[in-house]
């Protein structure tokens, strides 16, 4: 299974949602891949604690690769490194993602994740994706390469009008290039229950019939603390609220998952 976590907004917690979610994965048994395909690097700064040069250069180096090969060359290889947690991994992202981007645009190596996922799938029980904030070559290798697709929204009245574009350029997409590709549903993410905005904007989603995921996740500054320390929620606090909602979550996915 191929998960792909994507917003063009940002700041809606793309980077936190994919890696709780994969480490909570992790935790519970699969074997676990986290893709980090944002030039920002929050991803693998996240899980591997690692900034600046100390960073392998990871995705950045398989798409070198790809742009030096020919038709009969070799396949491409990607580095994948070990994290501190049991059963997961990371294929680290760099800032050379940014220039590397015209260059692969120019040469059409939008297949090339896709490519590379096939072979990894062997290795893996499950791959998240994490994108940048961008509907940029990146963001459509991910989904032109995975099977399922969330989407974080924080209640904010201009995520609101993205989503309707967003959820749009996704069928458009899946149409042309992945008719496997499945909207698992909206991420509520940074939820404060006792403001009566977002409750008011999520009851107007649910009227809408928009595929909003019946677990929110709350605001809580447990999250940046689980930011600082590089230690997903589940091994800093399992029990803390924001932790079970991301293994409820994790659990209705599986569930879903296993019904289609």
């Amino acid at each position: 299974m191929r998960r792909v976590v994507f917003n063009q907004k940002g700041g809606v917690g793309k980077s936190s949602i994919a890696c709780n979610l994969a480490a909570v994965s992790a935790n519970e048994g699969y074997r676990t891949l986290l893709i980090d395909l944002d030039a920002q690097a929050n991803s693998t700064q996240y899980l591997t604690g690692l900034t600046g040069d100390d960073i392998p250069m990871g995705i950045a180096d398989f798409f070198k690769q790809s742009l030096s090969s020919g038709p009969f060359s070799k396949k491409n290889k990607v580095d994948i490194y070990e994290t501190p947690f049991d059963n997961l991994h990371v294929v680290t992202a760099t800032a050379e993602l940014a220039d590397l981007q015209p260059k692969l645009e120019a040469k059409h190596k939008i297949n090339k994740l896709r490519k590379l996922l096939d072979d990894l799938d062997e290795d893996y029980d499950r791959i998240y994706i994490d994108t940048p904030p961008a509907l940029n070559f990146y963001a459509v290798s991910a989904l032109i390469a995975a099977d399922r697709v969330l989407i974080p929204f924080d209640c904010d009245s201009f995520s609101r009008q993205a989503l309707y574009g967003l959820l749009a350029e996704i069928e458009e997409l899946k149409d042309d290039h992945n008719e496997d590709l499945q909207v698992e549903g909206i991420v509520v993410n940074q939820f404060q229950s006792r403001a009566s905005l977002p409750q008011q904007m999520l009851d107007e989603l649910l009227e809408e019939g928009l595929p909003v995921l019946p677990v929110y996740l709350s605001s809580s500054v447990k999250m940046r603390e689980s930011h600082h320390a590089s230690l997903p929620l589940i091994h800093l606090e399992p029990r803390h609220k924001l932790t079970q909602q991301f293994v409820e979550l994790h659990d209705l996915l599986e569930r879903a998952d296993s019904m289609v």
